[in-house]
Formats: C-alpha cells, sequence, structure tokens
C-alpha cells in the first residue's frame, strides 16, 4: 500500500472551557486540511455534552470538506429519548455514527444496571438505521417536464462504526465473547469498527484477523495516540489495560526535555503506524487530545500525508487549551 493513499481520520472531544473552545477551531482547521476520511466527535456520559458535541460537529460540517462522525452512548436513556437524539443529529446533517453502550453510572443499588432502555450497542446500531429510514423513508427525484417525482427505490445510508477492544472489554470474560459481540453489532448494521487505544501492534493485527476469521466483514481502524510524557502514558495505560510498551516508557523517563519527550512520542507512534499498514490495517484512527501538531506530525513521519499537508504540522505548545 502506498502510505499516501492510506486512509486516516482523527478523534476529538468538546471542549472543556472557553480557552479550548476558543482554540478548537484553528484546530479543526489544521486537521481538516489533511484530509481526513472523518474527524469523531465525543459524547458525554449521559448526554452531560450534547450542546457542545453539537456545537463542534456543526463546525466541522459548515466550515470544512470533512464528513463528521457523532459519538452516541445508550446508557440511561429510554428508547424516546434514544429517538429523539438520534433524529436531533440526523437533523444536524450527521451521517457519520460511533455507537457505543457507555458506562453504567456509579453508585447503583445491587440489582441495578443503570443501562436503561437500550441494553447493548447493537441495540443502538438498529435504532440509528431505524430512526434513519422512518425519517427518510425513500428518495424522489423531479421528473423532467412534468410536475411529478419518480420515487426510488434506494434510501440514503447512514455509517455507524462500533468500538473494537483488542485487550478484551472490561465486562467481556474472553477473547471469544469480544468477537461474538462485533458479531452481534454488525448482524445488527454496523460497518466499522474502531479499536480502543493499544500500545503493541500485534495485539491489534493479532484481533482483527480472528475478527475477520470469525466472519467479521467490516474494517477495523486501528486507534492509537502519541503520548508525549511519562504521566500520559500512565494516564493511557489505566484506560486501556494494555501492557507498558517499556521502549516507550523508558525512552520517556530518561529524556530530561519536554520536546525531546515529544519527539520520543512522535517518532514511536509514526513506527507503531508504519507497523500497522504493514500488517494490513486499513487505516490509522488517531486520537488527537484537540491538538493537531503532535497526530499531524505522526502522520508526516509515517509517511501519510501529501506534501501539501504537511504544512499543518506546526509545532504547538504543551500548554495550548486542549
Amino acid at each position: 500500500m502506498d502510505c499516501t493513499d492510506a486512509r486516516f481520520s482523527f478523534e476529538l472531544y468538546p471542549p472543556r472551557n472557553e480557552r479550548a473552545a476558543a482554540a478548537l477551531p484553528t484546530t479543526i482547521d489544521r486537521l481538516a486540511a489533511a484530509g481526513p476520511d472523518f474527524i469523531s466527535v465525543t459524547y458525554g456520559a449521559n448526554g452531560s455534552s450534547r450542546e457542545s458535541s453539537l456545537e463542534v460537529l456543526r463546525y466541522i460540517l459548515e466550515h470544512t470538506d470533512v464528513s463528521p462522525m457523532a459519538h452516541l452512548t445508550c446508557v440511561g436513556s429510554t428508547h424516546a429519548e434514544a429517538n429523539r437524539l438520534i433524529r436531533e443529529f440526523l437533523d444536524a446533517g450527521i451521517r457519520r455514527f460511533l455507537a457505543i453502550r457507555g458506562d453504567p453510572p456509579a453508585g447503583l443499588a445491587p440489582g441495578e444496571d443503570g443501562l436503561g432502555d437500550l441494553k447493548s450497542s447493537a441495540e443502538l446500531v438498529q435504532l440509528i438505521h431505524r430512526v434513519q429510514a422512518e425519517r427518510v423513508p425513500y428518495d424522489a427525484l423531479p421528473v423532467p417536464g412534468l410536475h411529478a417525482e419518480a420515487v426510488l427505490s434506494r434510501r440514503e445510508h447512514v455509517q455507524i462504526a462500533v468500538a473494537a477492544f483488542p485487550h478484551g472489554h472490561p465486562s467481556s470474560h474472553s477473547a471469544s465473547q469480544d468477537i461474538d459481540a462485533l458479531l452481534a453489532k454488525q448482524a445488527a448494521g454496523a460497518n466499522l469498527g474502531i479499536s480502543q487505544l493499544f500500545f503493541h501492534a500485534e495485539d491489534y493485527l493479532s484481533f482483527a484477523q480472528k475478527a475477520k476469521d470469525a466472519g467479521v466483514l467490516f474494517p477495523i481502524l486501528p486507534g492509537i495516540m502519541p503520548v508525549t510524557s511519562p504521566a500520559r502514558l500512565k494516564r493511557m495505560l489505566e484506560l486501556s489495560g494494555d501492557d507498558l510498551p517499556s521502549d516507550l516508557a523508558i525512552q520517556l523517563e530518561v529524556e530530561p526535555d519536554e520536546e525531546g519527550r515529544r519527539q520520543i512520542g512522535i517518532d514511536w507512534t509514526a513506527r507503531l503506524a508504519e507497523r500497522l499498514l504493514a500488517g494490513g490495517a486499513p487505516g490509522i484512527h488517531l486520537y488527537a487530545f484537540n491538538q493537531h501538531a503532535a497526530v499531524l506530525s505522526v502522520l508526516e513521519r509515517a509517511g501519510l500525508l501529501h506534501p501539501a499537508s504537511t504544512t499543518s504540522a506546526t509545532p504547538q505548545k504543551a500548554g495550548d487549551p486542549a
């Protein structure tokens, strides 16, 4: 595969304060200029960031040529609430979604699951397709010379991605259970997978091959990010459940200079991206942490950017808003 032909995408989250909100459009513009397949925007637990998520998605729609992807969670929602939320996103022009069950709220009484009406991301996938089908039941084209329209049998379809877990979902008991969950999501209508963060190429490649062998037909994008400090590495390991990448950890610990650690993280992640693509990954999904410089540098060093796009990878100070 020619690296410049490989697909890549980014993930952002809604800004957490006014300073971050003011800086985010510049980051979006820089990321969009690189020509990603899509930019996804996270969604807070129990809908806590609905308005701010929609604002970011609308900015991507209105100010760039890139397709936005909306994260949706179903924890704690009734069918009616989830239906209204999906319709709101569709009405805003969103046609790509990442459907996630989400984590149940803390402090539940014994016997409570806190999930609401939708018990799995597969059910959320089905609901998104159903709402879209009800909202736009058919296409119509004007008939030349007549005050009439021809009804077309095709429908406008949406892309629905789902999460994949190379290290296993926290609630699963085996690797086969994680594969079965992907098959259930596929049966519900999912057509893309995005993996949880990981640090070892072999873990993703092995998982993707097992999924393919089991009958998972949709591509699974590997989710990676440049880790540029020991503290961030520790936090990412806690979230992902991955094993410590000892070579990266040692390099970050012994390097005294902040810019030096940044370059170590970028170079390490670029090599990871190269190994993934060489092993057959369909593209790269980069968790950007609302900063553009590091992820664009990763793509540049991995040979994934066209020359005209490399000017977007301008340095960004560590203290810039995220």
